[in-house]
């Protein structure tokens, strides 16, 4: 089980972006900034238990990345907690990563090493014994329909094999907490839809898997939870059907408009000072 709460991050502005700040209008300037920093995430909890899948939502901007790599150890926040089995992740990073596995967009492969040696190769990294992880890469690559190009380089491979291989090494350590950054972007219909099949797989395990995405559809075949994140704030949690409800039982897209715009209604009704006051506290 994951446990997130009040979780925050802030950058201090260099001097460069601090002068370009300053030539902006006011109208301009997003609701997280103030003087000296940008508060991409400013408070976001929820839960994710073993078995389930929770979408993490938001428009381009809303501080999802920044989320996913504070989880993943990646980034360390500026405040709020992280627990995974009443373990908090920020007190001891380097063994919590080996309960967490994490596909973000800049994760990759050795080019010129097959797919299956560079599985391999991670899977020993995390010191899996060698039949163990023969064995694992084996119904991992079945999963992911990959037995057929794990013999291709790496640099040979299509976008949509490129992304599976990257999946298969992200889980080869058969970790407890799931992380997938937008895992379907840029794929095709094949791809896509056999990456969406193998997150489906986890329901019911003793993993918990938490994935962001643009697609909809995704989230309504196969999660069972729902996280909506706007301007570094969780805007909802709860179930795919109470999300529904949102969007006055229409579809996904109606309920996540509905969010997102009573999220700016809210920030456009108050006064900037004071969410930039807000910010500064963070």
């Amino acid at each position: 089980m994951i446990e997130v709460n009040e979780l925050a991050k802030s950058f201090r502005y260099d001097k460069v972006a601090l002068k370009e700040k300053k030539k902006r209008a006011k109208s301009e300037l997003d609701p997280r900034e103030d003087e000296r920093e940008f508060h991409a995430v400013r408070d976001v909890s929820f839960l994710c238990e073993p078995g389930r899948v929770l979408g993490l939502l938001g428009p381009n901007g809303a501080g999802k990345t920044t989320t996913l790599r504070m989880l993943s150890t990646a980034l360390a926040p500026s405040k709020g907690s992280i627990i995974i089995d009443g373990d908090n992740v920020i007190d001891k990073p380097l063994v919590m990563r080996k309960q967490i596995g994490f596909l973000s967009g800049k994760t990759s492969l050795y080019r010129r090493l097959t797919v299956r040696e560079n599985v391999r190769y991670f899977g020993k990294l995390h010191g899996m014994s060698e039949q163990k992880l023969e064995n694992k890469i084996d119904e991992v690559f079945g999963l992911l329909d990959i037995k057929s190009f794990e013999n291709k380089k790496a640099e040979d491979l299509s976008t949509g094999m490129s992304q599976r291989a990257n999946i298969a090494r992200t889980v080869i350590h058969s970790p407890k907490v799931l992380i997938l950054d937008e895992p379907t972007t840029g794929l095709d219909v094949i791809s896509a839809k056999t990456i969406v099949d193998f997150i489906a797989s986890y329901r019911g395990s003793d993993v918990s898997v938490i994935f962001s995405t643009h697609h909809l559809h995704e989230v309504e075949s196969v999660c069972d939870q729902v996280t909506l994140i706007d301007k570094g704030i969780t805007q909802f949690n709860g179930s795919v059907e109470e999300f529904r409800n949102k969007g006055q039982g229409q579809d996904l897209y109606s309920s996540f408009l509905a969010l997102v715009n009573q999220a700016n209604s809210s920030i456009d009704g108050s006064n900037f000072t004071q969410q930039e006051n807000v910010g500064g506290e963070s």
